[in-house]
């Protein structure tokens, strides 16, 4: 754990020095330290490191520079950058500046050793190491999935991590495995999975008091996406471990709040299949009968996570949870709107989304509301069926892929998460591959209407 909470003597002192006041903070320096810090050249950038030696002319403490905002970066390069050994912080610092250490020192070692052990921060006191502790361990959840292959994430392999991890908390889980999931009229989600050698699978997992008002998390677990038979170019195929992102981040999010013990009467239901090709494949041109009722002409089948989520979006609106919230890598057209790094958010709740974007502001997990324009719907005519499942144009994609999930969760207050999951480079606290986007924003809006 690279955030501890023993004194420890021979931590080394961070100072923290905000770039504006650097000039200032110079000037109580002596003369060795000033010429010293001057051929490291440092300028107190966000995150740039400077050691400050002792009177004997030997490196004692570490300068950090500081922008003055509150976010993962100021610390978030450090764990990998600084020696290794333990630190502790001379100034105030925020949680979220903690909580970057502990996300920066995140690394996917399961192939590969780790390059080195992360240096140690020392918590001070007034902050709650126990959140710090639990946030750092849910988004690795997250993370370390997303980061596995698709040859060991299997469907199966996703719906035994889901199972462990509700036995981990006392919430019980439900699996529905293949044929089943025909007979319970899941058609759409047993239509996307079928042609892969691991069957399609719809997880649903119940924790906490009935009588707590009901919070319902959504996840796309399509485990790998080839695109099924209009199969993805080589180079849009070679991250598609990552089509479970959706899960992972809702997995991710039901630790936390389970670890929290928020008063909630939660529910998470994950679809969990492979879009592979067989000849059990489905088929554009295919007519899918939904859990909803509502016919689903195939128009692309590499547009399959929409139709594993409606089905489970139906079975999470009929119990009239307070709210849905669903996550998945949706849409190439969301990372073309926002980019790789912003979480495009829809929603059919004003006071719901302002909320969410207001927790994403306030602690660095940015979220970018796009429009439910309605006047698309015409993009989404069937002359066969009630819909379709792709637009006939490529314009406002991302904003069709959302228009038909509504079509499945009626008056439910609803957000949907269209997310990259993946960090296409590394930053402070956030190292390139797998990521959790959205989650500490809806656990901290969860947390602020309902309470600890």
């Amino acid at each position: 754990m690279s955030l501890i909470t023993e004194p420890n003597g021979n931590a080394i002192n961070i100072r923290l020095i905000q770039t504006d006041q650097l000039e200032e903070w110079l000037q109580g320096l002596g003369d060795k330290s000033r010429a010293w810090l001057a051929k490291q050249q440092f300028r107190a950038k966000s995150g740039e490191v400077g050691w400050i030696p002792d009177e004997s002319g030997i490196p004692a403490e570490v300068a950090v520079g500081w922008d003055g905002q509150n976010d993962l970066a100021t610390l978030g390069g450090l764990p990998l950058t600084l020696a290794e050994g333990v630190y502790q912080l001379t100034e105030p610092a925020s949680e979220l500046q903690l909580l970057g250490w502990g996300l920066g020192a995140y690394q996917f070692d399961r192939y590969k050793e780790g390059k080195r052990q992360p240096a140690e921060l020392r918590v001070p006191e007034e902050h709650d190491a126990e959140h710090l502790a639990n946030t750092v361990a849910a988004i690795s959840l997250a993370r370390d999935l997303i980061n596995l292959p698709a040859d060991e994430l299997t469907p199966s392999r996703l719906a035994e991590e889901a199972v462990q991890l509700a036995d981990a908390h006392g919430a019980s889980a439900e699996v529905i495995e293949g044929d089943e999931l025909l007979a319970r009229n899941f058609s759409a989600i047993h239509a996307v999975g079928r042609a892969a050698a691991d069957a399609p699978r719809l997880i649903d997992i119940r924790w906490g008091d009935p009588g707590h008002p009901r919070v319902t998390l959504v996840g796309k677990g399509v485990c790998f996406d080839s695109g099924g038979l209009d199969i993805k170019p080589a180079n849009a195929m070679r991250t598609m471990k990552k089509d479970m992102g959706g899960a992972a981040n809702v997995l991710g999010l039901a630790q936390l709040i389970m670890t929290a013990n928020l008063p909630l009467r939660l529910r998470v239901l994950v679809p969990s299949v492979e879009n592979a090709i067989s000849s059990d494949a489905y088929r554009p041109g295919d007519i899918i009968q939904t859990y909803k009722g509502i016919t689903v002409e195939v128009d692309n089948t590499d547009a399959e996570g929409r139709l594993v989520l409606c089905d489970a979006l139906t079975l999470a609106a009929e119990e009239s949870p307070d709210l849905i919230l669903d996550y998945s890598t949706l849409t190439g057209s969301a990372r073309s709107a926002v980019g790789a790094e912003i979480a495009a958010m829809f929603s059919n709740d004003d006071p719901l989304a302002s909320g969410l974007i207001e927790a994403g502001n306030e602690l660095d997990d940015p979220i970018w509301r796009m429009p439910l324009y309605q006047p698309y719907e015409y993009l989404l005519k069937s002359n066969v069926a009630d819909t379709v499942n792709s637009a006939s144009s490529p314009y406002g994609g991302a904003i069709t892929a959302a228009l038909f999930l509504q079509k499945f969760v009626g008056d439910t207050p609803w957000a949907h998460f269209d997310i990259m999951a993946y960090n296409t480079r590394s930053r402070p606290g956030r190292p390139e591959g797998g990521e959790a986007m959205g989650v500490r924003a809806a656990y901290q809006y969860l947390r602020n209407r309902y309470g600890s």
